[in-house]
């Protein structure tokens, strides 16, 4: 038996019924301060010990005697978020926000406020709901205020408080773990990467792209939600430089677009967008149509290893160079013209043989290293979400008590 369901056998003689109170009726709800996001941004000091919270993740953090003393909460609270993002937030250090939000607190020694907290947040929906009716979303007071909580024994409040507690600190170790390791593998492929690039000890020449290649742009056509060849667009390449497997597009190959079908192991980088000038090598077995804004990088493979040129695409001796040649001002934009300027580091230029099995020595040591960190990079938000729902199941669980019958 847990020492909850000790708790509850002791406490609780019809199992787990609890008394239902409006929230008004168990906590004191307070005002903010009168200030605008304007005003917050001008008084905002680093590491100054007074928190003001205004919508979404809007705060500033200022000095006691900036804002009126009747403005400042000390006590631990429930910020209620009330407009835009309609969330509930927890606090415990001195605070006040603007005052078109407010908060509560308790003073009734029988009531844990961050049970009722935990308990709010499993019902954000139903608030999210009544704001949704609103032109800008938004709540009043009175829909928290008669909003009915349940009132277990106060142990049992806590030891609720207590699992919740330890579920959240255990995700956010693991969250940081993860993230650090991350972290970590990023900075030794990067290392390895400029490292091997450098050519500190191997005879190499400096090409430029438009001797050994040459660049088509995508097909222009309307994607559509089922076709014979997905259509690979500059959306469905990520910051890393790898093919977004979610939200596929395709189109119908034609005589008018077979000439955009990829083989494998092409080229494709993105003209423009949030991923300008990222690389993505294709590595699939299913027929794909490439895009428009997007450009196929064709060189001879008898002097560069597609996969060869994805690492050095990934690197500062790439992005010197491009940064360079593409012009400023608006939204930056590669073309051909551009690309066909940027120069590749060709190992044993003289020795065609010995410079690709050098460039294959090199694929080998850095795909092992991009290995490690993609399985870390596309395993860190699948945990984290795993995490999340064990949370919540157990969360839900926890707080889910029967109403009394009227």
């Amino acid at each position: 038996m847990s020492k909850l369901e000790g708790l509850i056998k002791a406490l609780c003689p019809n199992g787990i019924d609890v008394e239902w109170k409006p929230l008004g009726k168990v906590l004191v709800r307070t005002k903010g301060t009168k200030i605008t996001a304007g005003q917050m941004k001008e008084i905002h000091k680093d590491n100054a010990p007074l928190k003001i919270f205004a919508g979404g993740k809007t705060i500033a953090f200022v000095n006691f005697e900036d804002i009126p003393e009747k403005d400042v909460n000390r006590e631990p609270s429930i910020i209620v978020k009330s407009r835009g993002v309609i969330e509930f937030e927890y606090y415990d250090k001195p605070f006040s926000h603007k005052n078109e939000m407010w908060s509560y607190h308790s003073k009734n020694e029988n009531i844990n406020i961050k049970f009722v907290y935990y308990f709010l947040k499993i019902n954000e929906e139903y608030f999210q709901n009544i704001g949704s009716r609103m032109q800008m979303p938004q709540i009043s007071t009175p829909d928290t205020d008669k909003f009915l909580v349940p009132i277990p024994p106060l142990k049992v409040q806590e030891e609720i408080v207590r699992i919740l507690d330890t579920f959240t600190e255990l995700t956010a170790e693991l969250t940081a773990e993860l993230t650090a390791e991350l972290t970590a593998r990023k900075k030794q492929y990067t290392y390895y990467r400029d490292k091997l690039l450098s050519f500190e000890e191997v005879e190499v020449e400096w090409k430029e792209l438009g001797e050994i290649g040459k660049f088509v742009y995508g097909y222009a056509a309307k994607a559509q939600e089922s076709g014979t060849a997905r259509f690979i667009r500059i959306t469905d390449i990520n910051m890393n430089g790898k093919l977004i497997s979610s939200d596929s597009k395709f189109v119908d190959i034609s005589d008018e677009n077979k000439k955009f079908i990829l083989k494998k192991n092409d080229l494709l980088m993105a003209r423009t967008g949030a991923t300008y000038g990222k690389t993505m090598i294709f590595e699939e077995d299913y027929p794909a149509i490439f895009a428009g804004f997007l450009i196929k990088l064709d060189f001879d493979k008898n002097i560069i290893n597609p996969k060869y040129y994805w690492h050095f695409s990934q690197s500062d001796f790439f992005w010197n160079q491009a940064n360079k040649l593409v012009s400023g001002g608006g939204q930056p934009q590669f073309n051909a013209n551009v690309l066909r300027q940027v120069k590749i580091p060709i190992p044993y230029p003289n020795n065609q043989d010995k410079s690709i099995t050098e460039q294959e020595r090199i694929v080998s040591i850095l795909d092992k290293f991009d290995a490690l960190t993609s399985s870390i990079t596309e395993g860190l938000p699948r945990e984290i979400e795993l995490r999340q729902k064990q949370y919540e199941y157990y969360r839900n669980m926890l707080l889910s008590f029967p109403k009394q019958e009227v």
